[in-house]
């Protein structure tokens, strides 16, 4: 009956189940564990009528057309420069750390000087890593690093990932840079935006095609087994391909133990005021026991509310339990190592690929996940 069955309706499974059943006339059920689809990007109209990301604060940001223009077929955009500041103290400063906060924290003869050193050493324009930084000769540079490390960076990476910032994967410390610009804008790709109508909007118009059917509220090993090289669907062996984007630890009952992962618990408060903080998104470095608060009439453009709805964010170790979600891989050379033995475990099944941040274990952008799940597509279809 079906060509494809894919698991997961988020990023990763929406996009390829679309061009498989649009590009290859292929037949294509999704399965959808929640009771709703778009994953993690999910959002909704909270009671006061406000849309809220209920997993989340999500932007789409790229520099790439080819996924811009595929996104572009199920949506319109609300375009804007996305901006986040930091509190530290009683100042609200830019982060990234750029050229205005220099200015913001240290004095106008200082500030000037120091600007004319990061220019010197590495560019106008350039981003560069905070431990990279920490690590230069010049004591001037170090002084800036220093305050970098300790009121933007230190506290918040402890909060986020529960560990020490030496023990965090490079792929995530480089994502904390200092930028030598002006631009106070969180991203530097040309496209920003969120969906005009929400992101459930948009993945609801990507999977509404005649042969695509969706499956919600069911669990993967409740219709499927994976065993003995075999892959069965309602009991009967399945001879198409499988495209898996879950938790590929779970899908083996955590045999080896279970992936490490960040989740997040989300507090939603509501106010009856124009507005909370005046910012789509506060991180919180220093103080509080959550790393920040979205605002969301920021983020989605929306006018005329009744209020403002805020979320702060509290992160703690998944665990697995009913209702926690797994969010973020904490990526290190064991942990590598363990998902490296699920992964092996796929390999006795054919036609059968993992997909996305938890069936790969690895951190996608929209974009990246979206490009991606584009390319698989176009391989399968080649072939």
């Amino acid at each position: 009956m079906y060509d494809y069955i894919v698991v997961g309706s988020g990023v990763a499974g929406s996009v390829v189940a679309r061009k498989l059943a649009e590009e290859g006339n292929k037949k294509v059920l999704i399965i959808e564990k929640r009771n709703h689809i778009a994953g993690n990007c999910y959002d909704e109209d909270d009671e006061h009528g406000i849309l809220i990301h209920v997993y989340g604060p999500h932007i789409f940001h790229t520099g790439d057309e080819s996924v811009r223009e595929f996104l572009s077929r199920f949506t319109e955009w609300y375009d804007f420069g996305h901006e986040v500041v930091a509190k530290v103290g009683n100042q609200l400063i830019p982060v990234p750390f750029n050229l205005n906060t220099l200015h913001m924290v240290f004095d106008k003869e200082k500030a000037d000087y120091l600007e004319k050193k990061l220019i010197e050493q590495y560019g106008e324009g350039s981003r560069v890593p905070i431990m990279k930084l920490r690590e230069n000769e010049d004591a001037d540079v170090r002084e800036i690093a220093e305050y970098v490390y300790k009121n933007v960076f230190l506290r918040y990476t402890m909060k986020q990932w529960g560990q020490k910032p030496e023990e965090i994967s490079p792929e995530v410390t480089g994502r904390v840079p200092v930028v030598i610009s002006r631009d106070n804008r969180y991203f530097k790709d040309k496209y920003q935006s969120v969906p005009k109508n929400g992101f459930t909007d948009m993945f609801r118009k990507m999977i509404d095609h005649k042969n695509i059917d969706v499956k919600l509220g069911t669990e993967c090993k409740e219709v499927m087994k994976f065993e003995n090289g075999k892959i069965f669907y309602n009991g009967e062996e399945f001879k198409g391909g499988v495209i898996f984007t879950g938790a590929i630890d779970e899908l083996f009952d955590c045999k080896y133990g279970r992936l490490p992962y960040r989740s997040l618990d989300f507090h939603f408060e509501h106010y009856d005021k124009e507005s909370y903080q005046d910012h789509s998104v506060v991180n919180y470095t220093v103080s509080e026991d959550f790393t920040r608060i979205t605002e969301f009439k920021f983020l989605t453009g929306q006018e005329n509310t009744d209020g403002t709805t805020i979320v702060k964010e509290y992160p703690f170790a998944y665990t697995g339990a009913e209702g926690e979600t797994p969010y973020y891989a904490i990526m290190n050379d064991e942990n590598n190592a363990l998902y490296a033995k699920y992964k092996k475990d796929t390999e006795q099944f054919s036609d059968f690929h993992l997909l996305g941040r938890l069936a790969e274990y690895k951190y996608y952008n929209i974009d990246a996940m979206c490009l991606k799940a584009m390319e698989l597509a176009n391989s399968l279809l080649e072939k």
